[in-house]
């Protein structure tokens, strides 16, 4: 069985899929490991730790021609590439949009995974890229505004005198959320957070945050744990509070996503601008929109003295890191595809978790 590692064209995309310490592991599946030249360059490291690990590199259209299993992190780019027909390919984020992608698929008989479309089950949780990426964009996150922002995160005592520790309030108490709560936390800073789920209470006041909620008796979280859209009147109720939180904090993170939906307008003009001089935003969502007025895709700009973050790729902001557990997440998710007796590819169509990240 051959497998292919494909390199990402996108400017502001640094990860890879493969790390040289994780070829040993696939190459014991049975597995002969291709990687295209240059592979894993934005993270500056060379081919020759790849071959070294017993990894063989090659062109992109070489190893597309012959690749059994071709794994990329995203479906862009690859509409001009030919394949063997039947070939496997998985990518870590992939747009059902894509038509193009489409198209090869009905024309090469490929199959295409999504693992971004894992089903949230207890056996798919060592495989989802989802929760792996966005634990590290919500540590990051954090980072990144204590870096901009122009005074101390933890109160200080000093013989000069106290400085009080900075505020920051965190939208969204999913994955990256609870990260940033915990890293802001562990920075020195007084935290409080929202979520439109109820159940997220008790993990947010578990990481010493105070939680923030709109009174409402609608059920706003769906059945595989993800926060759905709000209705209308949630939504006045959710702005109103917002108003009065968002003007005494130092520091705010959104992390509000709907998945295969535009991101949720949570921060509008008014709040922004309520916001003291100085003051920094950093907005998770602007890859799907954005979660904030006035923030723009992959820049930092500012309005009446608020800084507004808004990186669309976070996990690539620390791009080793999250290419180590991408690795780790495609992994195990090769396990499913292997039959281990006779070291062939054998793809269960009705295991649950097949079934739900095909295309």
């Amino acid at each position: 069985m051959i497998i292919a590692f494909l390199k990402e064209s996108d400017e502001v995309e640094n990860r890879s899929m493969l790390l040289p310490e994780h070829v040993s592991s696939i190459i014991k599946m049975g597995f002969k490991v291709c990687i295209e030249n240059n592979y894993a360059k934005k993270l500056n490291i060379d081919d020759k730790n790849y071959t070294e690990a017993g990894a063989e590199v090659k062109k992109r259209e070489d190893i597309c021609i012959e690749a059994d299993v071709l794994v990329k992190i995203s479906g862009k780019d690859l509409h001009n590439l030919n394949f063997k027909e039947g070939c496997i390919i998985i990518c870590a984020f992939f747009d059902k949009n894509n038509d193009d992608f489409i198209e090869i698929k009905n024309n090469k008989k490929i199959e295409i995974f999504g693992l971004n479309y894992l089903p949230r089950i207890t056996r798919a949780q060592a495989m989802d890229v989802l929760s792996s990426q966005s634990n590290l964009a919500g540590y990051k996150s954090v980072i990144d505004t204590a870096y901009e922002f122009s005074k101390a995160l933890p109160m200080m005592m000093t013989a000069a005198g106290t400085i009080t520790p900075a505020k920051y309030f965190i939208i969204g108490a999913g994955v990256a959320g609870l990260q940033a709560i915990a890293t802001a936390k562990r920075l020195g800073a007084v935290v409080s957070a929202t979520d439109v789920r109820l159940a997220s209470k008790e993990q947010v006041e578990s990481l010493g945050a105070k939680f923030v909620f709109v009174e409402s008796e609608e059920n706003l979280e769906t059945e595989g744990g993800y926060a759905k859209e709000a209705t209308e009147d949630y939504k006045k109720k959710q702005e109103e509070l917002m108003k009065q939180t968002i003007k005494n904090q130092d520091v705010v993170i959104t992390t509000a996503l709907i998945p295969g939906k535009k991101a949720p307008l949570i921060i509008n003009e008014e709040m922004v601008l309520s916001m003291k001089p100085g003051s920094i935003i950093c907005d998770l969502a602007t890859s799907q929109g954005g979660n904030v007025a006035y923030s723009e895709k992959d820049k930092v700009v500012e309005k009446n003295g608020v800084k507004i973050i808004g990186y669309s790729n976070y996990a690539s902001r620390t791009a080793y890191s999250a290419s180590g557990l991408l690795a780790k997440n495609i992994i195990n998710f090769l396990s499913l595809l292997v039959n281990k007796e006779n070291q062939s590819l054998k793809v269960d169509y009705e295991d649950e978790i097949i079934k739900g990240v095909r295309i």
